[in-house]
Protein backbone atom coordinates (compact mmCIF):
# COMPACT_ATOMS: atom_id res chain seq x y z
CA UNK A 1 0.00 0.00 0.00
CA UNK A 2 2.87 2.59 0.60
CA UNK A 3 4.12 2.09 -3.03
CA UNK A 4 1.13 2.94 -3.88
CA UNK A 5 0.53 6.28 -2.17
CA UNK A 6 4.17 6.87 -2.99
CA UNK A 7 3.51 6.64 -7.07
CA UNK A 8 0.62 9.23 -6.66
CA UNK A 9 2.35 11.29 -4.40
CA UNK A 10 0.31 11.08 -1.42
CA UNK A 11 1.95 11.73 1.98
CA UNK A 12 0.91 10.44 5.48
CA UNK A 13 -0.86 13.64 6.03
CA UNK A 14 -2.17 15.79 2.97
CA UNK A 15 -2.94 19.49 2.76
CA UNK A 16 -7.23 19.11 1.28
CA UNK A 17 -7.17 22.34 -0.88
CA UNK A 18 -5.41 23.28 -3.89
CA UNK A 19 -5.66 25.48 -7.02
CA UNK A 20 -2.81 24.21 -9.03
CA UNK A 21 0.78 23.55 -9.12
CA UNK A 22 2.38 24.75 -6.34
CA UNK A 23 -0.41 25.59 -4.57
CA UNK A 24 -1.69 23.25 -2.02
CA UNK A 25 -3.51 25.19 1.06
CA UNK A 26 -1.73 24.36 4.22
CA UNK A 27 -4.78 25.37 6.82
CA UNK A 28 -3.60 25.57 10.26
CA UNK A 29 -7.47 25.74 11.55
CA UNK A 30 -8.40 22.76 9.51
CA UNK A 31 -9.25 19.28 11.53
CA UNK A 32 -7.45 16.00 9.93
CA UNK A 33 -9.85 13.80 8.22
CA UNK A 34 -8.67 9.76 8.04
CA UNK A 35 -9.22 7.81 4.94
CA UNK A 36 -10.14 4.17 5.84
CA UNK A 37 -10.24 1.04 3.70
CA UNK A 38 -13.72 -0.50 3.98
CA UNK A 39 -12.10 -3.82 3.50
CA UNK A 40 -10.46 -4.26 6.94
CA UNK A 41 -11.29 -0.30 8.78
CA UNK A 42 -7.73 0.13 8.75
CA UNK A 43 -6.65 3.88 7.80
CA UNK A 44 -5.07 4.70 4.77
CA UNK A 45 -3.67 8.13 5.12
CA UNK A 46 -5.11 11.27 6.41
CA UNK A 47 -5.95 14.44 4.97
CA UNK A 48 -6.17 18.32 6.52
CA UNK A 49 -9.73 19.79 5.45
CA UNK A 50 -10.20 23.03 4.57
CA UNK A 51 -11.81 25.75 6.59
CA UNK A 52 -13.59 28.53 5.30
CA UNK A 53 -10.71 30.40 5.23
CA UNK A 54 -9.30 27.59 2.71
CA UNK A 55 -12.75 27.76 1.19
CA UNK A 56 -12.18 31.31 0.08
CA UNK A 57 -8.58 31.27 -1.43
CA UNK A 58 -10.53 28.66 -3.66
CA UNK A 59 -13.19 30.32 -4.81
CA UNK A 60 -10.84 33.37 -5.76
CA UNK A 61 -8.47 32.03 -7.66
CA UNK A 62 -11.47 29.92 -9.73
CA UNK A 63 -13.34 33.01 -10.26
CA UNK A 64 -9.61 34.75 -11.14
CA UNK A 65 -8.88 32.26 -13.63
CA UNK A 66 -12.63 32.56 -15.09
CA UNK A 67 -11.93 36.01 -16.47
CA UNK A 68 -8.77 34.61 -18.69
CA UNK A 69 -10.05 30.79 -18.75
CA UNK A 70 -13.68 32.48 -20.71
CA UNK A 71 -11.53 34.51 -23.75
CA UNK A 72 -9.23 31.24 -24.50
CA UNK A 73 -10.97 29.65 -27.75
CA UNK A 74 -12.46 26.84 -26.85
CA UNK A 75 -10.54 24.38 -29.00
CA UNK A 76 -7.61 25.69 -27.24
CA UNK A 77 -9.30 24.57 -23.79
CA UNK A 78 -9.80 21.11 -25.26
CA UNK A 79 -6.24 20.70 -25.82
CA UNK A 80 -5.83 21.02 -22.54
CA UNK A 81 -8.19 18.59 -21.85
CA UNK A 82 -6.20 16.28 -24.15
CA UNK A 83 -3.29 16.63 -22.18
CA UNK A 84 -5.45 15.30 -18.70
CA UNK A 85 -6.34 12.02 -20.47
CA UNK A 86 -3.07 11.40 -21.38
CA UNK A 87 -1.59 12.05 -18.00
CA UNK A 88 -4.04 9.81 -16.72
CA UNK A 89 -3.94 7.41 -19.10
CA UNK A 90 -0.31 7.03 -17.58
CA UNK A 91 -1.59 6.74 -13.99
CA UNK A 92 -4.21 3.97 -15.11
CA UNK A 93 -2.89 0.91 -12.64
CA UNK A 94 -2.70 2.70 -9.51
CA UNK A 95 -5.08 5.32 -9.49
CA UNK A 96 -7.33 2.16 -10.51
CA UNK A 97 -5.75 0.38 -7.34
CA UNK A 98 -6.64 3.49 -5.52
CA UNK A 99 -10.15 3.79 -6.06
CA UNK A 100 -10.48 -0.08 -5.28
CA UNK A 101 -8.68 0.62 -2.00
CA UNK A 102 -10.08 3.62 -0.51
CA UNK A 103 -13.76 2.77 -2.04
CA UNK A 104 -14.10 -1.06 -2.29
CA UNK A 105 -14.81 -2.05 -5.49
CA UNK A 106 -13.81 -4.77 -7.19
CA UNK A 107 -10.23 -3.96 -8.87
CA UNK A 108 -11.91 -4.47 -12.14
CA UNK A 109 -14.04 -1.99 -11.68
CA UNK A 110 -11.66 0.65 -10.18
CA UNK A 111 -9.71 0.41 -13.26
CA UNK A 112 -13.35 0.99 -15.50
CA UNK A 113 -13.83 4.06 -13.62
CA UNK A 114 -10.52 5.65 -14.41
CA UNK A 115 -10.93 4.60 -17.88
CA UNK A 116 -14.40 6.53 -17.90
CA UNK A 117 -12.12 9.44 -16.85
CA UNK A 118 -9.62 8.67 -20.32
CA UNK A 119 -13.31 8.34 -22.23
CA UNK A 120 -15.23 11.47 -21.56
CA UNK A 121 -11.63 13.65 -21.44
CA UNK A 122 -11.68 12.31 -25.26
CA UNK A 123 -15.03 13.54 -25.53
CA UNK A 124 -14.87 16.47 -24.09
CA UNK A 125 -11.82 17.37 -26.65
CA UNK A 126 -14.09 16.68 -29.44
CA UNK A 127 -16.73 18.61 -28.51
CA UNK A 128 -14.41 21.54 -27.86
CA UNK A 129 -14.82 22.14 -31.54
CA UNK A 130 -19.07 21.19 -31.69
CA UNK A 131 -20.42 24.03 -29.46
CA UNK A 132 -22.72 24.94 -32.11
CA UNK A 133 -25.75 27.65 -31.83
CA UNK A 134 -28.50 27.52 -34.15
CA UNK A 135 -29.15 30.22 -36.70
CA UNK A 136 -32.75 31.27 -37.16
CA UNK A 137 -35.11 33.24 -39.74
CA UNK A 138 -36.07 36.48 -39.06
CA UNK A 139 -39.94 37.79 -39.86
CA UNK A 140 -38.21 40.89 -40.51
CA UNK A 141 -36.27 42.05 -43.45
CA UNK A 142 -32.44 42.98 -43.35
CA UNK A 143 -32.76 41.06 -39.84
CA UNK A 144 -29.82 38.35 -38.74
CA UNK A 145 -31.01 35.69 -35.90
CA UNK A 146 -28.79 33.47 -34.60
CA UNK A 147 -27.73 32.24 -30.68
CA UNK A 148 -24.41 31.50 -29.51
CA UNK A 149 -23.69 29.79 -25.88
CA UNK A 150 -21.11 31.90 -23.47
CA UNK A 151 -18.86 29.89 -20.35
CA UNK A 152 -20.88 30.12 -17.08
CA UNK A 153 -18.40 30.59 -14.61
CA UNK A 154 -16.81 28.77 -12.07
CA UNK A 155 -19.20 25.28 -11.21
CA UNK A 156 -19.32 23.49 -8.25
CA UNK A 157 -19.05 20.05 -8.50
CA UNK A 158 -19.78 17.94 -5.33
CA UNK A 159 -19.04 13.81 -5.68
CA UNK A 160 -20.26 10.76 -4.46
CA UNK A 161 -18.35 8.12 -2.58
CA UNK A 162 -18.94 5.28 -5.13
CA UNK A 163 -17.49 7.10 -7.76
CA UNK A 164 -14.95 8.72 -6.63
CA UNK A 165 -13.05 9.90 -9.83
CA UNK A 166 -15.32 9.62 -13.28
CA UNK A 167 -18.37 11.79 -11.88
CA UNK A 168 -15.36 14.40 -11.17
CA UNK A 169 -14.04 14.06 -15.10
CA UNK A 170 -18.11 14.11 -15.98
CA UNK A 171 -18.37 17.60 -15.20
CA UNK A 172 -14.55 18.64 -15.19
CA UNK A 173 -13.76 18.00 -18.25
CA UNK A 174 -16.87 19.49 -19.98
CA UNK A 175 -16.79 22.14 -18.01
CA UNK A 176 -13.26 23.03 -18.89
CA UNK A 177 -13.79 23.32 -22.36
CA UNK A 178 -17.18 25.13 -21.87
CA UNK A 179 -14.51 28.03 -20.65
CA UNK A 180 -15.66 26.60 -16.73
CA UNK A 181 -13.08 26.46 -13.96
CA UNK A 182 -14.21 23.61 -11.63
CA UNK A 183 -14.51 23.95 -7.60
CA UNK A 184 -14.31 19.93 -6.31
CA UNK A 185 -15.76 19.09 -2.84
CA UNK A 186 -15.30 15.23 -2.83
CA UNK A 187 -16.81 12.69 -0.54
CA UNK A 188 -15.66 12.88 2.90
CA UNK A 189 -15.34 8.72 2.40
CA UNK A 190 -12.77 9.18 -0.54
CA UNK A 191 -10.27 12.14 -0.20
CA UNK A 192 -6.91 10.36 -1.35
CA UNK A 193 -8.72 9.36 -4.91
CA UNK A 194 -9.54 13.11 -4.78
CA UNK A 195 -6.13 14.24 -4.34
CA UNK A 196 -4.10 12.07 -6.70
CA UNK A 197 -6.46 13.62 -9.50
CA UNK A 198 -5.65 16.53 -8.30
CA UNK A 199 -1.90 16.46 -8.64
CA UNK A 200 -2.52 14.86 -12.07
CA UNK A 201 -4.35 18.15 -13.24
CA UNK A 202 -1.80 20.21 -11.60
CA UNK A 203 0.97 18.94 -13.55
CA UNK A 204 -0.88 19.45 -16.63
CA UNK A 205 -2.25 23.01 -15.65
CA UNK A 206 1.58 23.60 -14.96
CA UNK A 207 2.58 22.29 -18.42
CA UNK A 208 -0.29 24.79 -20.04
CA UNK A 209 1.06 28.01 -17.64
CA UNK A 210 -2.49 27.99 -15.61
CA UNK A 211 -3.96 27.89 -12.30
CA UNK A 212 -7.38 28.05 -10.72
CA UNK A 213 -9.13 25.42 -14.10
CA UNK A 214 -9.34 22.72 -11.63
CA UNK A 215 -9.68 23.40 -7.97
CA UNK A 216 -9.96 21.05 -5.15
CA UNK A 217 -11.74 21.96 -1.55
CA UNK A 218 -11.97 18.82 0.84
CA UNK A 219 -13.69 19.62 3.70
CA UNK A 220 -17.63 18.19 5.89
CA UNK A 221 -21.00 18.94 3.62
CA UNK A 222 -22.07 21.13 6.68
CA UNK A 223 -19.28 23.96 6.91
CA UNK A 224 -17.44 23.54 3.14
CA UNK A 225 -20.45 22.11 1.02
CA UNK A 226 -22.88 24.73 2.53
CA UNK A 227 -20.14 27.44 1.38
CA UNK A 228 -20.60 25.84 -1.81
CA UNK A 229 -24.44 26.10 -2.35
CA UNK A 230 -24.59 29.47 -1.01
CA UNK A 231 -21.75 31.21 -2.90
CA UNK A 232 -23.15 33.97 -5.33
CA UNK A 233 -19.73 33.75 -7.37
CA UNK A 234 -20.58 30.11 -8.31
CA UNK A 235 -23.82 29.86 -10.66
CA UNK A 236 -23.96 25.83 -11.31
CA UNK A 237 -23.57 23.34 -8.66
CA UNK A 238 -23.24 20.40 -9.74
CA UNK A 239 -24.43 17.70 -7.02
CA UNK A 240 -24.56 13.54 -6.88
CA UNK A 241 -25.97 11.81 -4.12
CA UNK A 242 -29.13 11.09 -2.09
CA UNK A 243 -32.62 12.53 -3.10
CA UNK A 244 -32.92 13.68 1.00
CA UNK A 245 -29.63 16.50 0.47
CA UNK A 246 -30.15 16.81 -3.25
CA UNK A 247 -33.30 18.22 -2.35
CA UNK A 248 -31.62 20.63 0.09
CA UNK A 249 -29.46 21.43 -2.53
CA UNK A 250 -31.44 22.48 -5.10
CA UNK A 251 -33.78 24.31 -2.68
CA UNK A 252 -30.67 26.71 -1.37
CA UNK A 253 -28.77 26.99 -5.15
CA UNK A 254 -32.66 27.78 -6.33
CA UNK A 255 -32.88 30.47 -3.40
CA UNK A 256 -29.84 32.48 -5.41
CA UNK A 257 -31.21 31.59 -8.33
CA UNK A 258 -28.40 29.50 -9.56
CA UNK A 259 -28.49 26.75 -11.19
CA UNK A 260 -27.94 22.79 -10.27
CA UNK A 261 -27.18 19.52 -11.95
CA UNK A 262 -28.38 17.29 -9.85
CA UNK A 263 -28.05 13.10 -9.76
CA UNK A 264 -29.53 11.48 -6.70
CA UNK A 265 -31.41 8.31 -5.76
CA UNK A 266 -32.25 5.98 -8.40
CA UNK A 267 -34.49 2.20 -8.04
CA UNK A 268 -33.87 0.77 -11.37
CA UNK A 269 -36.20 -1.98 -12.50
CA UNK A 270 -35.18 -4.72 -15.27
CA UNK A 271 -38.65 -6.23 -16.74
CA UNK A 272 -38.18 -9.79 -17.60
CA UNK A 273 -40.05 -10.56 -20.13
CA UNK A 274 -42.25 -14.02 -21.09
CA UNK A 275 -39.90 -14.48 -24.80
CA UNK A 276 -36.33 -13.15 -22.14
CA UNK A 277 -33.16 -14.68 -22.94
CA UNK A 278 -32.63 -15.73 -19.87
CA UNK A 279 -28.95 -16.47 -19.99
CA UNK A 280 -28.54 -12.77 -20.84
CA UNK A 281 -30.93 -11.60 -18.16
CA UNK A 282 -29.67 -13.39 -15.81
CA UNK A 283 -25.72 -12.27 -16.54
CA UNK A 284 -27.26 -8.67 -16.93
CA UNK A 285 -29.16 -8.88 -13.48
CA UNK A 286 -26.24 -10.38 -11.90
CA UNK A 287 -23.70 -7.79 -12.77
CA UNK A 288 -26.30 -5.12 -12.37
CA UNK A 289 -26.97 -6.27 -8.51
CA UNK A 290 -24.09 -6.99 -7.32
CA UNK A 291 -21.12 -5.39 -9.44
CA UNK A 292 -20.05 -2.35 -6.86
CA UNK A 293 -21.85 -4.19 -3.99
CA UNK A 294 -25.31 -2.36 -5.35
CA UNK A 295 -23.64 0.87 -4.36
CA UNK A 296 -24.43 2.53 -7.82
CA UNK A 297 -27.01 5.14 -8.40
CA UNK A 298 -27.46 2.50 -11.55
CA UNK A 299 -27.79 -0.80 -9.43
CA UNK A 300 -30.81 -3.02 -10.52
CA UNK A 301 -32.93 -3.45 -7.78
CA UNK A 302 -36.18 -4.75 -9.15
CA UNK A 303 -36.55 -7.43 -11.16
CA UNK A 304 -40.08 -7.58 -12.76
CA UNK A 305 -40.42 -10.80 -14.01
CA UNK A 306 -43.20 -12.55 -16.32
CA UNK A 307 -45.13 -15.26 -14.14
CA UNK A 308 -44.08 -18.44 -16.67
CA UNK A 309 -40.42 -17.37 -16.68
CA UNK A 310 -40.35 -16.42 -12.95
CA UNK A 311 -39.79 -19.97 -11.39
CA UNK A 312 -36.94 -20.51 -13.89
CA UNK A 313 -35.05 -17.08 -13.71
CA UNK A 314 -35.21 -17.05 -9.73
CA UNK A 315 -33.43 -20.96 -9.57
CA UNK A 316 -31.10 -19.14 -12.35
CA UNK A 317 -30.20 -15.94 -10.25
CA UNK A 318 -30.04 -18.13 -6.29
CA UNK A 319 -27.43 -20.42 -8.19
CA UNK A 320 -25.44 -17.26 -9.73
CA UNK A 321 -25.52 -15.50 -5.93
CA UNK A 322 -23.85 -19.12 -4.59
CA UNK A 323 -21.02 -18.16 -7.06
CA UNK A 324 -20.57 -14.82 -6.10
CA UNK A 325 -16.97 -14.35 -4.58
CA UNK A 326 -16.79 -12.17 -1.59
CA UNK A 327 -13.32 -10.73 -0.28
CA UNK A 328 -10.60 -8.32 -0.85
CA UNK A 329 -11.40 -6.04 -3.47
CA UNK A 330 -8.08 -6.09 -4.71
CA UNK A 331 -7.68 -9.63 -4.87
CA UNK A 332 -8.04 -11.51 -8.50
CA UNK A 333 -11.45 -13.45 -8.59
CA UNK A 334 -13.24 -11.29 -6.15
CA UNK A 335 -16.40 -10.60 -7.63
CA UNK A 336 -17.91 -8.49 -4.88
CA UNK A 337 -16.07 -5.91 -2.12
CA UNK A 338 -16.76 -4.46 1.19
CA UNK A 339 -20.00 -1.62 1.86
CA UNK A 340 -18.04 1.46 2.21
CA UNK A 341 -18.25 1.89 5.85
CA UNK A 342 -20.26 0.51 9.01
CA UNK A 343 -23.38 2.70 8.78
CA UNK A 344 -24.16 1.46 5.00
CA UNK A 345 -24.27 -2.26 6.64
CA UNK A 346 -26.51 -1.36 9.65
CA UNK A 347 -29.12 0.46 6.56
CA UNK A 348 -29.51 -2.39 4.27
CA UNK A 349 -29.92 -5.02 7.87
CA UNK A 350 -32.63 -2.42 8.93
CA UNK A 351 -33.87 -2.73 5.52
CA UNK A 352 -34.12 -6.32 5.88
CA UNK A 353 -36.32 -6.09 9.50
CA UNK A 354 -38.79 -3.90 7.41
CA UNK A 355 -38.64 -6.28 4.43
CA UNK A 356 -39.72 -9.28 7.08
CA UNK A 357 -42.74 -7.00 8.17
CA UNK A 358 -44.33 -6.69 4.63
CA UNK A 359 -43.67 -10.01 3.62
CA UNK A 360 -40.84 -10.44 1.99
CA UNK A 361 -39.28 -13.82 1.87
CA UNK A 362 -35.45 -14.13 1.88
CA UNK A 363 -34.41 -16.80 -0.76
CA UNK A 364 -30.77 -16.08 -0.27
CA UNK A 365 -28.20 -14.07 1.54
CA UNK A 366 -29.19 -11.47 4.02
CA UNK A 367 -26.23 -12.04 6.32
CA UNK A 368 -23.33 -10.27 7.52
CA UNK A 369 -19.62 -11.43 6.82
CA UNK A 370 -17.13 -10.22 9.88
CA UNK A 371 -15.52 -13.69 8.98
CA UNK A 372 -14.32 -11.56 5.72
CA UNK A 373 -14.10 -8.08 6.71
CA UNK A 374 -16.36 -5.57 9.05
CA UNK A 375 -17.97 -4.28 6.10
CA UNK A 376 -19.17 -7.26 4.32
CA UNK A 377 -22.68 -8.87 3.75
CA UNK A 378 -23.58 -11.13 1.82
CA UNK A 379 -25.75 -10.19 -1.43
CA UNK A 380 -29.33 -10.76 -1.09
CA UNK A 381 -32.52 -11.95 -3.33
CA UNK A 382 -35.59 -11.67 -2.27
CA UNK A 383 -39.32 -12.47 -3.03
CA UNK A 384 -41.62 -9.80 -2.46
CA UNK A 385 -45.29 -10.57 -2.93
CA UNK A 386 -46.36 -7.00 -4.07
CA UNK A 387 -44.53 -3.83 -4.15
CA UNK A 388 -44.39 -2.52 -0.47
CA UNK A 389 -42.91 0.96 0.64
CA UNK A 390 -39.65 -0.53 1.36
CA UNK A 391 -39.46 -1.72 -1.88
CA UNK A 392 -40.45 2.10 -3.39
CA UNK A 393 -37.43 3.11 -1.37
CA UNK A 394 -33.73 2.92 -2.32
CA UNK A 395 -31.32 1.07 -0.27
CA UNK A 396 -27.86 1.45 -0.82
CA UNK A 397 -27.28 -1.74 -0.29
CA UNK A 398 -26.99 -5.27 -2.70
CA UNK A 399 -30.50 -6.38 -1.81
CA UNK A 400 -32.57 -7.78 -4.98
CA UNK A 401 -36.19 -7.69 -4.94
CA UNK A 402 -38.43 -10.16 -7.13
CA UNK A 403 -41.69 -9.25 -8.31
CA UNK A 404 -44.05 -11.46 -10.84
CA UNK A 405 -46.26 -9.62 -13.23
CA UNK A 406 -48.99 -11.12 -16.05
CA UNK A 407 -49.70 -8.65 -19.00
CA UNK A 408 -46.72 -5.98 -19.70
CA UNK A 409 -49.26 -3.28 -18.91
CA UNK A 410 -48.98 -4.39 -15.34
CA UNK A 411 -45.40 -4.49 -15.47
CA UNK A 412 -44.91 -0.98 -16.89
CA UNK A 413 -46.86 0.17 -13.77
CA UNK A 414 -45.13 -1.66 -11.33
CA UNK A 415 -41.80 -0.71 -12.86
CA UNK A 416 -43.22 3.28 -12.65
CA UNK A 417 -44.85 3.48 -9.36
CA UNK A 418 -41.51 4.31 -7.65
CA UNK A 419 -40.60 8.38 -6.33
CA UNK A 420 -36.69 7.76 -8.47
CA UNK A 421 -36.37 7.38 -12.15
CA UNK A 422 -33.25 6.84 -13.55
CA UNK A 423 -32.24 3.83 -15.49
CA UNK A 424 -34.92 0.82 -16.77
CA UNK A 425 -34.36 -2.09 -18.86
CA UNK A 426 -36.36 -5.00 -20.91
CA UNK A 427 -35.40 -8.44 -21.91
CA UNK A 428 -38.09 -9.33 -24.71
CA UNK A 429 -37.07 -10.55 -28.32
CA UNK A 430 -40.59 -8.75 -29.29
CA UNK A 431 -40.46 -5.65 -31.12
CA UNK A 432 -43.93 -4.93 -30.23
CA UNK A 433 -42.68 -5.15 -26.45
CA UNK A 434 -40.00 -3.57 -26.74
CA UNK A 435 -41.27 -0.46 -28.45
CA UNK A 436 -43.96 -0.44 -25.94
CA UNK A 437 -41.71 -0.17 -23.03
CA UNK A 438 -39.51 2.46 -24.95
CA UNK A 439 -42.43 4.75 -25.80
CA UNK A 440 -43.98 7.40 -23.74
CA UNK A 441 -46.54 5.41 -22.29
CA UNK A 442 -43.45 2.80 -20.92
CA UNK A 443 -40.52 3.29 -19.07
CA UNK A 444 -40.21 7.24 -17.26
CA UNK A 445 -36.90 7.03 -16.40
CA UNK A 446 -34.09 8.68 -18.08
CA UNK A 447 -32.12 5.86 -19.43
CA UNK A 448 -34.33 2.87 -20.70
CA UNK A 449 -32.20 -0.17 -22.58
CA UNK A 450 -33.56 -3.65 -24.52
CA UNK A 451 -31.72 -6.46 -23.86
CA UNK A 452 -28.95 -5.12 -21.42
CA UNK A 453 -29.33 -4.13 -17.58
CA UNK A 454 -29.74 -1.01 -15.58
CA UNK A 455 -26.00 -0.44 -14.65
CA UNK A 456 -22.62 0.52 -16.72
CA UNK A 457 -23.52 3.60 -19.09
CA UNK A 458 -21.69 4.86 -21.80
CA UNK A 459 -20.23 8.59 -22.07
CA UNK A 460 -21.58 9.43 -25.11
CA UNK A 461 -25.15 9.54 -23.80
CA UNK A 462 -26.70 12.26 -21.47
CA UNK A 463 -26.60 10.51 -18.18
CA UNK A 464 -29.17 11.30 -15.66
CA UNK A 465 -33.05 10.66 -14.70
CA UNK A 466 -36.48 12.05 -13.68
CA UNK A 467 -38.75 12.19 -10.89
CA UNK A 468 -36.47 11.80 -7.46
CA UNK A 469 -33.84 11.35 -9.67
CA UNK A 470 -33.06 15.02 -10.28
CA UNK A 471 -33.58 15.80 -13.82
CA UNK A 472 -29.98 16.81 -13.88
CA UNK A 473 -27.87 15.15 -17.37
CA UNK A 474 -24.11 14.77 -17.35
CA UNK A 475 -21.32 13.66 -19.44
CA UNK A 476 -22.80 12.99 -23.26
CA UNK A 477 -25.12 14.46 -25.90
CA UNK A 478 -25.92 17.47 -25.31
CA UNK A 479 -25.16 17.90 -21.62
CA UNK A 480 -22.45 20.43 -22.36
CA UNK A 481 -25.61 23.07 -22.50
CA UNK A 482 -25.97 23.32 -18.76
CA UNK A 483 -21.98 24.40 -18.06
CA UNK A 484 -23.14 27.44 -20.84
CA UNK A 485 -25.69 30.43 -21.30
CA UNK A 486 -27.39 30.69 -24.42
CA UNK A 487 -27.65 33.98 -25.77
CA UNK A 488 -29.90 35.16 -29.09
CA UNK A 489 -28.54 37.62 -31.37
CA UNK A 490 -30.21 39.61 -33.79
CA UNK A 491 -28.24 41.90 -36.21
CA UNK A 492 -30.29 44.56 -38.04
CA UNK A 493 -27.84 45.00 -41.39
CA UNK A 494 -31.18 47.21 -43.29
CA UNK A 495 -31.43 50.64 -43.53
CA UNK A 496 -35.43 50.36 -41.81
CA UNK A 497 -36.23 49.67 -38.21
CA UNK A 498 -39.00 47.52 -38.48
CA UNK A 499 -40.62 46.34 -35.01
CA UNK A 500 -41.83 42.15 -34.64
CA UNK A 501 -45.05 41.25 -34.70
CA UNK A 502 -45.90 44.32 -37.23
CA UNK A 503 -46.06 47.00 -34.45
CA UNK A 504 -46.06 50.49 -35.73
CA UNK A 505 -45.03 53.16 -32.98
CA UNK A 506 -44.78 57.02 -33.36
Amino acid sequence: MQSLLTKLKLEEVNPGASTGPDQWIKDPAGKELISYNPTNNQPIASVIQATAEGYEQVVRAASSSFTTWQEVPAPKRGLVVRDLAEQIREYMEPLGELVSLEMGKIRVEGDGEVQEMIDVCDFAVGLSRQLYGLTMHSERPGHRMYEQWHPLGPVGVITAFNFPVAVWSWNAAIAAVCGDPVIWKPSSHVPLTAIAIQHIVNRVMADHSLTGIFNLVIGSGSEVGQLLLNDPRVPLVSFTGSTKIGRRVAETVAGRFGRTILELGGNNAIVVAEDADLDLATRAILFGAVGTAGQRCTSTRRIIMHKSISKELEERLIKGYEQVRLGDPLEEGTLMGPLVAGVAVEEMFDALELIREQGGEILTGGKARPDIGPNFVEPTIVRMPEQTEIVKQETFAPILYLLEYDTLEEAIKIHNDVPQGLSSAIFTDSMRTMETFLSSRGSDCGIANVNIGTSGAEIGGAFGGEKETGGGREAGSDAWKAYMRRQTNTINWSKELPLAQGIEFG
